[in-house]
């Protein structure tokens, strides 16, 4: 979701005890229309960043309940798709790789939300309404962890990225909670050239 008329009418349906679950994206929590720079593709998105009043609806059902959980809605694109004019260029930014730290630093960071709700927005919820063996650290469970920096801040660079895009406004940026080190099935897969030994 992305407009207040949507986290309202999910709200109702809640109340009514009608079974709905909705998701917001972090590129819709952090930012609006006003933070567009100028005719640049990178802002592109589907659907678009929407009003401030948009913006903080969203945050506040993030706050109270009413969304469910956080989707990075990850879409990577080639320098050449989000090229020139905005008009032409392709929707979607990247997500995977910078959204918990833009979360983090955005909302946690600044005390508005609790790191277990974060946490909870991004994992065990989506985990469980997907009925996915997934979101849960607890013996016996398959050990997918990834291990966050909350200590550190680290500047967000194009060189930094490992997806397939570039494609994000949040680039420069300086973030808390970048990801040090990735766990599959308990294997290590991925330490951060940032994080020491």
């Amino acid at each position: 979701v992305s407009t207040k008329e949507s986290v309202e009418l999910i709200r109702i349906a809640k109340e009514y005890g009608i079974n709905v679950t909705a998701e917001a994206a972090p590129h819709h929590l952090l930012l609006s229309e006003e933070e567009i720079d100028g005719n640049n593709g990178y802002y592109k998105m589907n659907p678009p960043l929407r009003s401030k009043e948009d913006q903080f609806a969203l945050i506040e059902g993030m706050l109270d309940g009413t969304i469910d959980l956080i989707a990075t809605d990850h879409a990577p694109h080639s320098r050449e798709e989000k090229a020139g004019d905005m008009r032409k260029a392709a929707f979607g930014i990247i997500g995977n790789e910078t959204a918990f730290a833009c979360l983090y630093t955005k909302f946690v960071k600044s005390g508005q939300m609790d790191l277990s709700l974060l946490l909870d927005l991004m994992s065990y919820q989506p985990a469980k309404l997907f009925g996915l063996d997934a979101g849960v650290l607890a013996p016996g469970k398959e050990a997918d962890l990834a291990v966050f920096d909350l200590d550190h801040a680290e500047k967000l660079a194009e060189e930094d990225y490992l997806s397939k895009g570039v494609n994000t406004p949040f680039t420069g940026q300086e973030v808390y909670g970048m990801t040090a080190l990735t766990f599959v099935s308990g294997k290590l897969v991925y330490k951060s050239k940032h994080f020491g030994d």
